[in-house]
């Protein structure tokens, strides 16, 4: 496209806005117009978020705004607190033909399950019909056609992509999952609290929500079933998720067997990878080397005897967890090839 299309960011301060704004600052086909923040309004944008100092001949310098200031865009990009883009969603529907919301607000199709999950009823049932859930893994048509796209959840999408080549398959058998979550620190997001206190993390491992964590109901919802359970463990990471499903196949299916089902489901996915190798130091998924990327990597261990399985995925929950789902989305919905600005390959050492 010779112009680019303009966005702006509601709520760009935080973790998962600071990681929007790094990956559409160089977007080729993206002009960041306003990034909104009740706190920053009227500084510069790395007073946030350092590492977007103006650099590499960038011209524009962004400075943070209220939302009293918004104007109209192409698409408008909802990095807010849970809850709130929900109050505001007819406000915002007004400033954009497109959204793209990085809450939870959007993500589940019916009020009772958000408001068991969330504790308070929803502020605009109407309008959760109207949102397509944005994990491109299992949605890409319905985005490509969307005006209206959710975030997806961190620990949902590592569960989901862990999960999905078996589930298409129909291999999982009828008994219950149980997914085991490693996570880092940036889940809790950029506001202080007692439990992200460095002395009191440090060296930590707390396994803050070993039943009930909210996402679960996503991964009900994608999945069609509720034996599937969450537990989620807090570990001295910053960027990163790992998940663990726990599952039960036939006996005697083979490892073999278990790779056409991975190559049948993530061939010709682009940013996800088949991690599964007999021998070195990274022979499953390993979080670390995904931090600052759109990838999600994806393994199995068997027990061909018993018909055990561990299902494996890894993501930058930053990354494919949040802010590179949202431009993945966002390249789908506007015509844009899928990849574009998003082919970051990870560091190594880190």
């Amino acid at each position: 496209m010779s112009t680019p299309i303009t966005v702006s960011i509601i709520g760009g301060s935080g973790y998962t806005g600071g990681e929007l704004l790094r990956l559409l600052l160089g977007h080729p086909h993206v002009t960041v117009h306003q990034v909104t923040s009740q706190r920053y309004a009227g500084k510069f944008i790395h007073h946030a978020h350092p590492n977007l100092r103006p650099a590499f001949g960038r011209k524009q310098v962004l400075k943070f705004t209220t939302l009293d200031a918004l104007e109209p865009v192409d698409l408008l990009f909802l990095a807010l607190p849970h809850g709130q883009a929900q109050a505001h969603i007819d406000r915002f529907a007004s400033l954009a033909p497109r959204i793209i919301d990085l809450s939870a607000d959007f993500r589940l199709r019916d009020p009772a399950i958000y408001k068991a999950r969330y504790g308070h009823p929803h502020a605009a049932p109407e309008w959760l019909d109207h949102f397509v859930y944005g994990l491109p893994e299992i949605n890409r048509e319905a985005i490509r056609a969307a005006h209206y796209v959710s975030g997806v959840g961190c620990n949902a999408t590592a569960s989901i992509l862990a999960l999905k080549p078996l589930a298409d398959a129909g291999l999982l058998l009828d008994r219950p999952i149980i997914v085991d979550l490693k996570v880092g620190s940036s889940e809790g997001g950029a506001s202080v609290n007692p439990g992200s206190h460095h002395p009191e993390r440090s060296h930590a491992v707390r396994s803050y929500a070993p039943v009930g964590h909210r996402h679960e109901a996503e991964v009900h919802q994608a999945f069609g079933r509720e034996d599937i359970h969450l537990s989620v463990t807090s570990v001295e990471l910053v960027r990163g998720a790992l998940a663990t499903a726990h599952a039960w196949v036939e006996p005697g299916l083979s490892d073999r067997d278990l790779w056409r089902v991975y190559r049948a489901a993530y061939g010709r996915e682009p940013f996800v990878r088949i991690v599964h190798d007999r021998s070195g130091i990274y022979r499953h998924p390993e979080p670390k080397l995904l931090w600052g990327t759109n990838l999600a990597d994806v393994g199995w261990q068997l027990q061909p005897k018993i018909g055990r399985l561990a299902a494996l995925a890894a993501i930058d929950n930053l990354g494919k967890g949040a802010a590179g789902t949202a431009v993945q989305c966002m390249n789908l919905m506007l015509g844009f090839d899928e990849m574009e600005g998003l082919t970051f390959p990870g560091l190594h050492p880190v």
